[in-house]
């Protein structure tokens, strides 16, 4: 059964900047609750006082607060690895290219610094490595179907000590302050103790900032 606070918190979270001003306390629920009430009366299909959707705001920006400040007191210590001139296939899956996928990494130099990473969906593969090889890798795909091919990016990588994949948080922080700088993240990979993100060239120096203030504890 839906309530005032399960409505308003599925409101809010729809928009993420909605979701990161509250993060930031930098939000009046007085003039949002104004804005919100209609539609959660509608939802409800009752009359909802404004005053109402004020303490479900408040109730919902106190969880919100004390998520924002799990990354930031944690007390897991990290640096940052960027690496530049990477490009980005995505094809349809397919049985056969699957059985073929272990041949790109005989290709590259991944004790050199080369850059690949391989995920696999429910329908598509995604293939993201550098630059230098995008002649092989498209020559390595031609006869599937290509589902989008970017280039100019960069890596962005979060190298935490032991307790990053425990630790509640960690990630949504990370993608949150990017999408507040709107900055968009094409790909996102993680290991145990590492976490990338993918971004256009142009946001490199940005996201690198906005990753720096997150790990040292900086709004």
């Amino acid at each position: 059964m839906e309530t005032i606070s399960s409505v308003v918190k599925g409101l809010i979270e729809r928009n993420p900047f909605l979701l990161e001003a509250m993060a930031r306390g930098i939000l009046s629920y007085g003039n949002l609750a104004s804005e919100l009430a209609p539609q959660v009366a509608s939802r409800l299909e009752k009359p909802v006082k404004e005053s109402a959707v004020v303490m479900a705001l408040r109730r919902y920006g106190e969880e919100v607060a004390r998520l924002a400040k799990l990354g930031t007191e944690s007390g897991i210590s990290c640096q940052i690895v960027m690496k530049t001139n990477i490009c980005d296939f995505n094809v349809v899956k397919r049985s056969e290219l699957l059985d073929r996928l272990q041949d790109l990494y005989s290709i590259v130099h991944l004790g050199r610094g080369d850059f690949l990473n391989i995920s696999i969906g429910n329908d598509e593969i995604s293939i993201v490595i550098s630059d230098k090889y995008a002649d092989q890798v498209a020559q390595f795909l031609a006869d599937e179907t290509l589902l989008g091919h970017k280039t100019g990016l960069v890596s962005l990588t979060l190298l935490f000590e032991d307790g990053f994949i425990e630790t509640p948080g960690m990630v949504y922080q990370a993608v949150r302050r990017l999408a507040w700088e709107r900055i968009n993240v094409y790909e996102i990979v993680s290991t145990m103790t590492e976490l990338t993100v993918v971004v256009d060239c142009n946001d490199s120096l940005k996201g690198y900032e906005v990753l720096q203030s997150f790990i040292s504890g900086r709004e």
